[in-house]
């Protein structure tokens, strides 16, 4: 089973995050793409309360499509998200023999080699990196397996999300997030 994860905070999830998924699924032929919200995701400050309100939105978001799925990986933790740790429980859930294929965007990568156990976490994934405006990764391709997608940036922020400046959500997200007060919507 060819399987992708999309971990992040998902704060909220909103329009690219989907098509990203999609466009992974279609170009790379995967069964499934899991998308795992972070519980505290370490380089961000995050509100530990949305948590479960993060989860829920991508829950929505994706109940549409049979090839998405989502994780509580890593909100079971309770705790900080590493990716070391949610990949090597993918790779044994799903007794993977190869990488795991593992959607990112620019912003992101560009601060692999900050990451929890970087230099591990080189020799289990390859980065599938999707664009995210003027992010530079030229200097980051020493040692990791990764491929720079050709899809289309799509100027979404979640940040613009919760000010109620763009809404480029789903109408079930927008539901959830009005239903219970969430952000300045």
């Amino acid at each position: 089973m060819e399987i992708c994860v999309f971990p992040g905070t998902f704060n909220p999830i909103h329009n690219a995050h989907l098509k990203m998924a999609e466009y992974a699924l279609d170009k790379y032929n995967f069964d499934k793409i899991i998308f795992i919200p972070s519980y505290i995701p370490p380089h961000k400050n995050i509100n530990p309360q949305l948590a479960e309100h993060r989860y829920k939105m991508v829950e929505l978001a994706i109940s549409d499509n049979p090839k998405f799925e989502i994780s509580d990986i890593e909100y079971n933790c309770e705790g900080k998200s590493y990716s070391i740790i949610t990949v090597k429980k993918i790779i044994e859930q799903y007794n993977l023999k190869t990488r795991l294929n593992f959607i990112i965007g620019t912003d992101a990568f560009e601060k692999i080699d900050t990451w929890c156990q970087a230099e591990e976490l080189k020799e289990l994934v390859h980065f599938i990196v999707f664009p995210r405006g003027k992010n530079n990764i030229e200097n980051i391709t020493e040692g990791w397996d990764y491929e720079l997608t050709d899809m289309e940036y799509i100027n979404i922020s979640s940040t613009e999300i919760r000010e109620g400046i763009n809404l480029q959500i789903g109408n079930k997200v927008e539901e959830y997030i009005k239903n219970n007060g969430l952000y300045k919507i």
